[in-house]
C-alpha cells in the first residue's frame, strides 16, 4: 500500500481513538473526503479492506491501525 496512505490511515485512526476511545469503529471511507477525488486510491484501500483482510464494513480503529502498522 502507498506509504503516504499508510501514514494517513494511522493518523485518522489515532485521531478517532483519541476523540472517541478505543472502541471507536470506522469504515474505509473515513480516510477520504466526501467527494471522490482519487478513485484509484479509494479502490486500493477498498481492496485491502475487503479482499485482502476480509473486514466488515465497520471495524475498530485499533484493529485497522495494527493491520496497517504491519505494512510499514
Amino acid at each position: 500500500m502507498n506509504p503516504i496512505l499508510i501514514e494517513k490511515i494511522i493518523t485518522v485512526c489515532n485521531d478517532k481513538i483519541t476523540k472517541k476511545g478505543e472502541n471507536v469503529g470506522l469504515s474505509f471511507y473515513a480516510f477520504f473526503e466526501n467527494k471522490n477525488e482519487n478513485p484509484e486510491l479509494l479502490m486500493e484501500v477498498a481492496e485491502w479492506w475487503i479482499k485482502t483482510n476480509k473486514l466488515d464494513h465497520f471495524e475498530k480503529a485499533v484493529k485497522i491501525k495494527e493491520l496497517v502498522l504491519e505494512l510499514k
